[in-house]
């Protein structure tokens, strides 16, 4: 047998989800990290649809923003004692001013304009008295270099936002930040990544995939 061998803790699986739905997210109310809402009767059963589906697997660690929405989707997991950390850098967007307010008319066409400047590369420009994507990825970046300084947590669950999901796909898999709506989601999907610690390369198993929400009425 070759002296070379991989190490014991060479890959890391990540199984990302964006939280449940909200009454804000059926009412199209704007939530962002300042709105700090709870799942509704479809989310929380969103929820308990991913942890049957994945209730077998034993997550080294559970990590979550500090926003209650996404502690929710995975209260499952916690009750059974896995281990938990919250943090401030996967919280959604600051979308600013309008947070907690369904967009009218003029509202739309600011979201519109804003989000065409980012698709053409703008990405440094911040909604009104929120963020910009920049700003996103930049307090996103130490906290995910924190989970991967810890090769023993071979199998993790990160409960994120959507906005903050397109944002952080683009960093992890090294595509251009103006790219990040070429990311679907939706709530309760999960995309299923590996990371390498060979190669230090992310790849995609599964992308916004919703199937263990298969025969939830909305």
């Amino acid at each position: 047998m070759s002296n070379d061998q991989s190490p014991i803790h060479h890959t890391k699986t990540i199984y990302l989800i964006r939280h449940g739905e909200t009454d804000f997210n059926r009412q199209g109310v704007v939530q962002g990290s300042g709105v700090d809402s709870s799942l509704n009767a479809l989310g929380q059963a969103q929820a308990e649809a991913f942890f049957q589906a994945y209730q077998h697997l034993n997550f080294d660690k559970v990590y979550t923003s500090v926003l209650q929405r996404t502690h929710q989707s995975v209260k499952k997991f916690l009750e059974r004692g896995h281990a938990w950390e919250q943090h401030e850098g996967l919280n959604e967007i600051s979308w600013g001013v309008r947070e907690g307010k369904i967009p009218n008319s003029r509202d739309n066409e600011y979201y519109k304009i804003l989000i065409d400047s980012w698709i053409e590369g703008k990405t440094d420009m911040p909604s009104e008295g929120g963020e910009s994507p920049e700003d996103v990825v930049a307090r996103q970046k130490p906290v995910f270099e924190l989970i991967l300084s810890r090769p023993e947590e071979q199998l993790i669950l990160v409960a994120m936002h959507g906005r903050a999901i397109r944002i952080l796909l683009t960093h992890l898999l090294e595509r251009p930040l103006h790219e990040m709506d070429t990311f679907d989601h939706a709530n309760l999907c999960l995309y299923k990544l590996i990371y390498d610690y060979k190669t230090s390369k992310f790849s995609v198993e599964l992308a916004c995939d919703v199937s263990h929400l298969e025969g939830i009425s909305e």
